[in-house]
Formats: structure tokens, C-alpha cells, sequence
């Protein structure tokens, strides 16, 4: 996307979206009327806006202007402006609602209090009795104040609604609190307006009560939903502000991070983050990777290696060049994924909008039916049908409604962020939790993609161990530079043993090698290298071991399996899910693989052209598929599969087909993936059922006047912030 083409009107040149920061918006119904103009933009393809962000997504298929867009959002009674891309400072938008919020707390409790208390008490009562006109007078002055200081925003929302011919819940606020200090002023300043209706009959507190406890639920649900994008904001404060440039002679000149340009040298000092993507020029470093990979252990680095900018020096100080600054770098792109899940909808976000967008005219019509039906069946006076139909109001902001969704999505996506779990978008993590059937690649998925040691053969009747066997083998290898030698050394190492020192070590090309070890004669290599006489029947071995003249053992090599790979399949199974191994590997190593780690089916010595059709299959026999791989010939499966997860150490374009990158490279975090989703889709479940079960039961309470307007807007800021809290759970 080209930066920034602003409010001009110039086309953006180069773009695929476009992100506009939203203001003003309160409710489900205010996302809808923002999503429907956005959409009548030609060359608009579609439109995504998150309450919980307020942003707007819009995905263009040819130049929009982007002052067109924001001209069509502000003639919809909304504020617009281009996304600096940058996240909002924590806190931000709570503050400044809590500056509107506990101004009304203190003039509602006033106004309350003088309302309520000559009741609770009735010798107070008969006491300020001769100046109840003047106490009436002072709740008008007060609730005035309030409706039109810290309440305005009500009001002026309601009214550009009305220019535009729409509604939300701010008309909903604004109709119920309006009518409410109206008639009430009307029946303390000139009563004879209203036949039988006195001073006594007024409700300046139900209309002062409302507002503040809105805006108090508002305060209360900006603080959680601050909690819900620290994630995001955390991964954009890791780059330092400062980065350390090296000049040709060595000298350290500070500059602004915004400032390092590609081909740069920097230096890292101790215990600082590393400023950009880079290459390391010192000879080694250590660093801490767990904001990209939630792994704490710190990964040690060599020269050549490559560093990401976020992550943190824990050794001495570091050398490095820049090659990636700005939107270029690991870190920007992460935050891009992680905030275009946190604006994308899964479907049932898209349903619960459209119902919040019928929803406010609806609720209005049954207001105004409720107040006739009360004046004109139940022949009630005037104020008396008023309550019942400011109450029905009062209680159907559907606020509940609209953050119900999008809440949870931002936790889980931020808790997935965190965990080193990359959701690309929200329809991946409604899908994860319906997985059937997961697809592994062998190679690089479930296997290292590194020769190892897979199983050692010892000639029958041989009086020496398995593992003493090795000690002897690891010691000559140790002292050769054929990958063959490494794994040998290294899987005795895995295995705790000491190697032993060798004396009159001696290698032959093609042959192998050997050494006295422990006074004992080593040999390892080729069958051909072995005595024949002691030579013994072991299949598919390719390295073998004699000591002192006698075949003792042979080694089998293969790609080993990931020593993570049997929990994470059992963890699978354990949620029902059917694991599937595709390979195009010969079917007696995919035999071994799966049999050791516990995989149901088999799919061996399958092209890569091939195993997209294997998705394709388990797809028509009704099952969600899951693709985890990590290579070029698993992108097109992977871009097939209902989810496509890519393995971190994988490459460039099979993060780029799949939905979902695990960067901690560990295959315990597929199950915690799915775990996840299916709390959030629980946790989404009960929001809507809380949101929705709340109007509906409240409504008719409201309407047949068994509930009071100021207990009806308790409940309804109450209903925001359960649902608010109850998304926050996800982040634990």
C-alpha cells in the first residue's frame, strides 16, 4: 500500500487496503451504517470496522481517493481520518471518557440525592416540602448541566443520525434522556402545558442517572478493551527508540530508530533490543527471541546469522548491518498480521451485525408503541407513559452486541501473538476450533530435516551395550568432518554420554574411519570396511562399527523425528482430531515415522502437485483440514486446506499460503492453537447468547413498566462490561 495519499483526493497508486481510524462510532448499528457507505465507494471490494479498534478495513480492487472515503464516513455523522499505522497510546480514549464520566457520577448522585431523599426519609420529607419548586429547579439546573456538558456527545451524535436518516444507540440514549428532562422541565416551569401533571411528577434523576452510568460503562469498557490491544501496542514498543550507528572510523553516533537505513552498522549494546533487522558482524552473540517465539531460552548467534529487530542483546555487545528498517522488518510485519486479524470477522461477527443493524429502528418502534399504548389502553397519564417507554430505550443499546465479538477476537489473537501463534485473520481462528483432520508434512514438520541416528543394530550375541557401542563410535567421528560423523557425535551427546579421547585416529575416502580408543581398536564406516566373518543381516543400515576386528554394530540414518512431535500427537488425539502424515518420502520411512510418533494415516511418496488433492479428498468426505508444512511444495495444500498452518523455520512462501505461522518452530503449539480458538469461539458464544438474552428478556419488562429506566441503564452498562470482562478471560 502507498503511504500516506491523504484527504486530498489523491488516488492511492499502489494499494490492496486501505485503513481509515473511525471516531465517534458506539454500538453494532454505528459499525453497519460505516460499513454500508465505505461500501458504495466504486472500487471498493470490501469493508471490515472493528468497534474495538475503531478502525475501518477497506479492500480495493482499482485507485480509491481516500478523501472520498472519509468524506462518505463523516456525511454518515461519523469522524474519519487516514491510519498512521501506529497504535494509539495506551490508555488514551479511557482517559478521556473518564473526564465525562465522573463529572456526571458527581452531578447524578446530587440530583439523585435530592430527588430520592425526602422519600427514603419522610421526616426530611415534610421538612423541605415548602421548597420542593426550588429543589425542582436545582435538579433541572444540575441534569441540564449533565445531559449538555458531559452528555452532549449523545446528542450530537443522535442529531447528525437524524441528518442522515439513521440511528444507533447514541439516538436511543439521546430519545430517553431527552424526553425524560423534558417533560420534566416543561412540568416544573410551566405546568399548565400539562393538564394534572405537578412539580412532584418529574424524573430529572432517571434522565441524570442514565447518562452517567453510560458513560461509566463507556469508561469501563474503553479500560478493557485498552487491555485487549496490549499485545499489539507491547510488540510496537520493543524497537528502541535510539539505535547506535557505527561511522568508518568506528565512531558511535545516536540517531532515531526511524532513521537507520538498510546497509547501516549499528552497534547493540548489553541488554539492549536490537533496533532493525540485520545481519550479525561479531563473531558471536546471544539473544532473546521470546517476543518472536514465546520460547525464553536465548538462542546463541554466530556471524552471518541473521538478528530481528525487537529482540534483546543478553550476551556481550554486537556488531550488525541493517537490511531491514521501518515496514520492512520481522517485527512491522507481525503487527500487520496481528491487526489485520484483530479488524477481519469471522461469520458470526457479520451475523451479529446485521442483526445490530435492524435493530435500533426496531427498538424505537416499540418504544413509541409501548408510550401509546400505555396513554391510550392502559389509560395511563401521560408521565406514567413515558417511563415504561424511556425504559424500553434505555435498555436496548446494543452495545453488549457490538463488542461481544470483536473483543474476544483481539484478546485471542493478542494472547496468540504472545504465545508466538501469528492468526492471520479472524475466519482462521473460528475454523482452527472445527478441525477434523490435520495434514503434517514429514520432512522439516514432524522430522528435523537433519540426518540423525535412528537406530542402532548390534550383531546377536554381542556382550557390549548399545550405548557403549556408541561412546566408541562418537569418539573416532568426533574427530572427522562428514556430516555422517555429526549425527553420530550428536546422538551421543543427546543421550548424556561421555566420549572418551582417541589416539592414532586415521580416515579413509569413501571407506571411514578409525583410532584406538581406550586401548581398544575402533572401526566406523562402510559395510566394506567391516571384517566379513562377523558381518550380520541389519537392513537398511549404511554405517557400521567394529571394534577390536569384530562387527559389532550398524547404524541406521534417516531424518530424525522432532522430539516434540509424539506429545503434540497425542495432545491431537486427545481433542478428537484425526492426524495425517503426507510425504513424498518412500512408504517404509513414512512407516517408521508414523509408527514412532503415533500418526493415523499414511499418505507416502506423494508429488507435490499431488497433495493439494489429498486435501481436496479429505475435504469431500466432510472434514475441516488442517495443513501444517514448512516448504515451497507444501504452499499450494496448505493455501487449500480450510487452515494452513506454516512452521516458522519453514520458508518465505509457505508463510505466505497459510493462515496461521507458528514462529516458536514447536509443534506442541498446533494443539494450544486449537485450544485456543475453541475457547474463543466458547467465550464468543456466550457473549452473544448474554448480549442477546439481555434485550430480550429486558425489553418486555421495560414495555409492561416492571422496570425503572435508571435500573435499566445499570444493567445495560453492566451487560457491556461482562462482555468486555468476559473476553479479557482469553488473555490468561
Amino acid at each position: 500500500m502507498s503511504s500516506r495519499d491523504d484527504i486530498t483526493g489523491r488516488p492511492k497508486t499502489i494499494a490492496e487496503t486501505i485503513d481509515l481510524d473511525i471516531e465517534g462510532m458506539t454500538c453494532a448499528s454505528c459499525v453497519t451504517r460505516v460499513e454500508k457507505v465505505l461500501a458504495r465507494e466504486e472500487g471498493v471490494e470490501e469493508v471490515a470496522v472493528n468497534l474495538a479498534t475503531n478502525r475501518a478495513r477497506v479492500r480495493i480492487d482499482r485507485p480509491v481517493p481516500t478523501g472520498n472515503l472519509i468524506a462518505r464516513v463523516e456525511r454518515a455523522g461519523f469522524g474519519a481520518s487516514e491510519s498512521s499505522g501506529k497504535m494509539a497510546e495506551s490508555g488514551q480514549h479511557a482517559t478521556e471518557i473518564r473526564r465525562r464520566a465522573l463529572p456526571a457520577l458527581i452531578l447524578a448522585a446530587i440530583v439523585t440525592t435530592i430527588a430520592m431523599l425526602p422519600m427514603v426519609v419522610p421526616a426530611l420529607g415534610e421538612i423541605v416540602a415548602p421548597w420542593h419548586f426550588e429543589l425542582a429547579i436545582v435538579q433541572f439546573v444540575l441534569t441540564t448541566i449533565l445531559l449538555f456538558g458531559p452528555g452532549l456527545i449523545f446528542f450530537t451524535a443522535a442529531a447528525k443520525n437524524a441528518r442522515h436518516l439513521s440511528a444507533d444507540m447514541n439516538t436511543l440514549v439521546a430519545l430517553g434522556t431527552g424526553a425524560a428532562w423534558l417533560f420534566s422541565g416543561v412540568a416544573t416551569l410551566v405546568p399548565e402545558l400539562l393538564p394534572g401533571v405537578t412539580a412532584h411528577d418529574v424524573y430529572f434523576e432517571t434522565a441524570a442517572v442514565v447518562v452517567a452510568l453510560i458513560l461509566l460503562g463507556r469508561w469501563l469498557e474503553a479500560r478493557a478493551k485498552d487491555r485487549a490491544t496490549d499485545a499489539v501496542r507491547s510488540l510496537a514498543g520493543l524497537t528502541p527508540n535510539l539505535s547506535h550507528r557505527l561511522d568508518e572510523r568506528g565512531e558511535i553516533t545516536d540517531v532515531e530508530t526511524d532513521f537507520v537505513r538498510p546497509d547501516d552498522l549499528l552497534l547493540v549494546k548489553p541488554g539492549e533490543a536490537v533496533p532493525v533487522d540485520g545481519l550479525l558482524l561479531s563473531e558471536e552473540g546471544i539473544t532473546d527471541e521470546s517476543m518472536m517465539t514465546g520460547e525464553s531460552r536465548p538462542v546463541e548467534k554466530s556471524v552471518g546469522d541473521r538478528l530481528i529487530g525487537g529482540t534483546v542483546n543478553r550476551g556481550n555487545a554486537l556488531r550488525m548491518k541493517a537490511t531491514g528498517v521501518g515496514d520492512d522488518t520481522v517485527l512491522a510485519g507481525i503487527i500487520r498480521i496481528v491487526e489485520e486479524a484483530q479488524s477481519s470477522k469471522p461469520s458470526v461477527q457479520r451475523l451479529a451485525d446485521r442483526v445490530a443493524g435492524i435493530f435500533v429502528p426496531i427498538v424505537i418502534a416499540v418504544a413509541i408503541v409501548t408510550f401509546l399504548g400505555w396513554l391510550l389502553i392502559g389509560e395511563a397519564s401521560l408521565a406514567e407513559a413515558l417511563i415504561p417507554a424511556v425504559a424500553v430505550l434505555v435498555i436496548a443499546c446494543p452495545c453488549a452486541m457490538g463488542l461481544a465479538v470483536p473483543t474476544a477476537v483481539i484478546a485471542s489473537t493478542g494472547r496468540g501473538a504472545e504465545r508466538g501463534i501469528l492468526i492471520r485473520n479472524a475466519e482462521a481462528l473460528e475454523i482452527a476450533g472445527e478441525i477434523s483432520t490435520m495434514i503434517f508434512d514429514k520432512t522439516g514438520t514432524l522430522t528435523t530435516g537433519e540426518i540423525g541416528v535412528v537406530e542402532i543394530t548390534r550383531r546377536p550375541g554381542s556382550t557390549l551395550g548399545e550405548e557403549e557401542i556408541l561412546r566408541y563410535a562418537a569418539a573416532v567421528e568426533r574427530l572427522s568432518e562428514h556430516p555422517i560423523a555429526a549425527s553420530v557425535v550428536a546422538e551421543a551427546e543427546r543421550r548424556g554420554l561421555s566420549v572418551p579421547a582417541v589416539e592414532e585416529f586415521t580416515t579413509t575416502a569413501g571407506v571411514g574411519v578409525s583410532g584406538d580408543v581406550e586401548g581398544v581398536a575402533v572401526v566406523v564406516g562402510r559395510r566394506a570396511a567391516m571384517p566379513e566373518e562377523s558381518l550380520f543381516i541389519a537392513e537398511g543400515h549404511s554405517v557400521w562399527i567394529s571394534i577390536d576386528g569384530v562387527a559389532e554394530a550398524a547404524l541406521r540414518l534417516d531424518d530424525a523425528v522432532r522430539p516434540d512431535a509424539v506429545a503434540a500427537i497425542e495432545q491431537l488425539h486427545q481433542l478428537d482430531i484425526e492426524t495425517v502424515m503426507l510425504t513424498g518420502d518412500a512408504r517404509s520411512t513414512a512407516e517408521r515415522v508414523a509408527g514412532e510418533i503415533g500418526i493415523d494415516t499414511i499418505h507416502a511418496e506423494v508429488l507435490p502437485a499431488e497433495k493439494a488433492e489429498v486435501v481436496r479428498g479429505l475435504q469431500g468426505k466432510q472434514n475441516v483440514v488442517g495443513m501444517i508444512g514448512d516448504g515451497v511444495n507444501d504452499a499450494p495444500a496448505l493455501a487449500l486446506a480450510d487452515v494452513g498452518i506454516a512452521m516458522g523455520g519453514g520458508t518465505d512462501v509457505a508463510a505466505s499460503s497459510a493462515e496461521v505461522t507458528i514462529l516458536a518452530d514447536e509443534l506442541d503449539r498446533i494443539p494450544e492453537m486449537i485450544e485456543l480458538s475453541r475457547r474463543t469461539l466458547k467465550i464468543i458464544r456466550q457473549n452473544l447468547f448474554w448480549a442477546f438474552i439481555y434485550n430480550i428478556i429486558g425489553i418486555p419488562l421495560a414495555a409492561f413498566g416492571l422496570l425503572n429506566p435508571m435500573i435499566a441503564g445499570a444493567a445495560m452498562a453492566l451487560s457491556s462490561v461482562s462482555v468486555v470482562s468476559n473476553s479479557l478471560r482469553l488473555k490468561r
